[in-house]
């Protein structure tokens, strides 16, 4: 399992919570910069995207990051194609991935006293078999996906439709996210928000 160091959740306050999944319930983010590597130099565009642009676009859904990349390095990918080939290079990493200690143990301790839900920018796919392969797709109420809404991260739509199928009102539930667009979704959304560091920027500090 992977740490996040020294982390205090709060244990009252909030009549839901929702969670981001990758990179702050799974410490998978290393492993979707992997795939983002191997899916454009697949077509071409090997080396564009940087490790620190990655994260700092963390959470947005595929196909809006692929656009991003168009327009920054004028180039001309398929959105939907490259999102596919993303999708299998990382199906096929995903065993690698695994829980962040500290955000699984406040979730697990909540498991039947609170409703909790996934809201994530990834797809309902990946995020079923990723769940399944860390063990916890038992664990939450409702799964919210880039699927179900509209629009991806940084909009507020994943986290609004989470509260909804929660029965809870934003403004009294608990978000947590490790990436800018998802902290962002989530204030936008009215949420009370906790910030989660990742591994990599712990270990640095």
């Amino acid at each position: 399992m992977a740490s996040i160091g020294p982390f205090d959740f709060p244990s009252s306050g909030f009549d839901a919570v929702v969670f981001d999944f990758d990179g702050t319930l799974a410490d998978s983010m290393p492993t979707h910069f992997e795939a983002w590597c191997e899916a454009l130099a697949m077509y071409g565009a090997g080396g564009v995207f940087k490790e620190d642009v990655f994260f700092a676009m963390g959470g947005r859904p595929t196909r809006d990051i692929v656009v991003e990349l168009n327009d920054e390095y004028d180039l001309h990918l398929d959105p939907e194609a490259v999102a596919f080939a993303k999708r299998e290079a990382y199906l096929k990493r995903l065993n690698s991935i695994e829980l962040i200690d500290e955000v699984a143990a406040f979730a697990e301790s909540l498991r039947g006293k609170v409703p909790m839900a996934i809201a994530t920018g990834g797809t309902r796919m990946v995020i079923e078999k990723a769940l399944k392969v860390v063990g916890i797709s038992d664990w939450f109420d409702e799964v919210v996906t880039a699927d179900d809404v509209e629009l991806g991260k940084p909009a507020p739509d994943v986290f609004l439709r989470a509260c909804k199928l929660l029965g809870a009102n934003p403004a009294n539930a608990l978000a947590l996210d490790d990436a800018p667009a998802g902290i962002l979704a989530a204030q936008r959304a009215g949420m009370q928000v906790i910030a989660i560091p990742s591994p990599l920027t712990s270990a640095r500090a």
